[in-house]
């Protein structure tokens, strides 16, 4: 199988949102074509202050202050580039990783069945003047390191890489699988653990009729695995659940509409959430906010992690529910529902906390990303969202307040190749909050407060 073959390898407003309501509420309905950039809603006093660390469309990694402004930045990409924790490196301060080197295909050889093309050959860490650091690539099972969705420093000092590899398994319809591999990498590079998707289906409760489709299915990128992370600390460990042991490894495959918990050492699945559950309700319904509640239908989601110990509501799972399109069969969604953030607690099953649109006070449909974003906790139980495919971050309080808004000004140009004409995308795949003290010291920050106009009353241009 799979892990047999793999185990022999080695700034401020300038512009308006059309359908913005002015105060800390502030939700986007739609992407209009003029809209502010930079920082929009500032409140030092109910926001939790920190850096922000994201990659913009032009490619440049940087690191902002919640005014928005850029106190560092590293010539390199990522999906995602990630802030490490500088007590996993020795304590040194501002490490990252991020992209060193990709590659461009345009057959099977790189990303069958993908119009995208573009692979990550060479991923590192380097420090905050960008010198590389570790990398991996070269002894990955194609000297490629197939990189994607997510990276992550152990506390053992080695390197958790979630990957892809290429190759036909027997029963699938697509002539080769796009699988999701696990490498744990160490110092030198090498590849010291892996674990493989494809070897575990059968571990997820997938129905018979539902294995019949994942393995039919035309996509090679059948599970689309976006998030891999340890589960860390936390007490429901503590208390004997050894599902949740802190080495143990948590994922969630978009495509098939599950999150799960991996058994370091047996290599089992030991814990999982989905493909399972109970419909949505209709947003409009009083039982559509209403916790806690039995998890309802989660599509597409992204970035499922344990939050961390010290944090408000650490031990419970965390996950940006996109209710985009994904399922074996297709999920049902609510008709004009958007995206949600759940907080759920692992052992019930329970939705203890949510945000939706209708959380600010908003339509849910106001709130929505179909694909990529992310969701952190923050120490003061704010909750920091990236609202990916409009390139929005905000901070909201545990009752929906928004307290902090950011819009990326930094834009991917292209162009149309039916129509010739510019293109632009202000998507970012994933944010993070990153600490004051995570940065070298000295670093500049502001907590210059910014307060929205009114924006029933705000016009570029007042008829007389």
């Amino acid at each position: 199988m799979a892990e047999t073959r793999l185990r022999s390898t080695k700034p401020m407003i300038s512009t308006i949102f059309a359908c913005v309501v002015a105060s800390t509420a502030t939700q986007a309905c739609a992407e209009p074509s003029v809209f502010p950039t930079g920082t929009t809603i500032y409140d030092p006093a109910r926001a939790h202050s920190s850096y922000v660390l994201f990659t913009g469309g032009d490619d440049v990694s940087r690191l902002i202050d919640l005014t928005g402004a850029v106190v560092h930045e590293w010539k390199f990409s990522g999906q995602p580039v990630a802030f490490i924790d500088p007590a996993l490196v020795g304590g040194a301060r501002g490490h990252v990783f991020v992209t060193l080197e990709s590659e461009e295909g345009k057959g099977t050889d790189l990303a069958p069945g993908r119009a995208q093309t573009r692979i990550r050959k060479t991923v590192g860490e380097v420090d905050w003047s960008g010198a590389p650091l570790w990398s991996f690539g070269k002894s990955a099972p194609d000297g490629r390191a197939h990189q994607h969705h997510d990276i992550a420093r152990l506390p053992n000092g080695n390197t958790l890489v979630l990957s892809n590899l290429f190759y036909p398994l027997p029963g699938f319809a697509a002539p080769q699988v796009l699988d999701d591999v696990a490498y744990e990498v160490d110092p030198d590079g090498e590849i010291a653990w892996t674990w493989a998707a494809s070897d575990h289906i059968d571990e997820i409760g997938f129905a018979p009729e539902e294995v019949k489709l994942i393995k039919g299915s035309k996509n090679p990128d059948y599970l689309h695995v976006n998030s891999l992370k340890p589960v860390g600390p936390n007490h429901w460990f503590d208390e004997g659940d050894q599902r949740f042991a802190p080495d143990n490894l948590i994922f969630d495959a978009r495509n098939a509409n599950f999150i799960a918990i991996v058994d370091r050492k047996t290599r089992k699945i030991a814990w999982t959430l989905g493909p399972h559950f109970p419909p949505a309700p209709a947003t409009a319904l009083a039982s559509s906010r209403k916790v806690p509640r039995p998890v309802d239908q989660i599509s597409g989601q992204h970035d499922a992690h344990i939050i961390p110990e010290g944090l408000p509501g650490a031990g419970n799972l965390l996950v940006f529910d996109n209710q985009g399109e994904a399922g074996y069969p297709r999920a049902a969604l609510p008709f004009i529902g958007g995206s949600r953030v759940l907080e759920i607690n692992p052992v019930t099953k329970e939705i203890v906390w949510q945000y939706t649109g209708a959380s600010s006070g908003r339509p849910d449909y106001t709130f929505r990303s179909t694909h990529i974003s992310n969701a952190r906790r923050l120490p003061n139980g704010n909750t920091f969202i990236d609202e990916g495919q409009f390139g929005r971050f905000f901070q909201v309080t545990p009752a929906g307040e928004i307290v902090w808004e950011y819009v990326n000004p930094y834009p991917r140009r292209g162009v149309d190749a039916d129509t010739g004409r510019p293109t632009l995308d202000y998507n970012v795949y994933r944010a993070q909050p990153v600490p004051y003290d995570w940065a070298p010291a000295g670093t500049p920050h502001s907590e210059a407060s910014v307060t929205p106009p009114e924006n029933i009353s705000f016009r570029l241009f007042s008829a007389r």
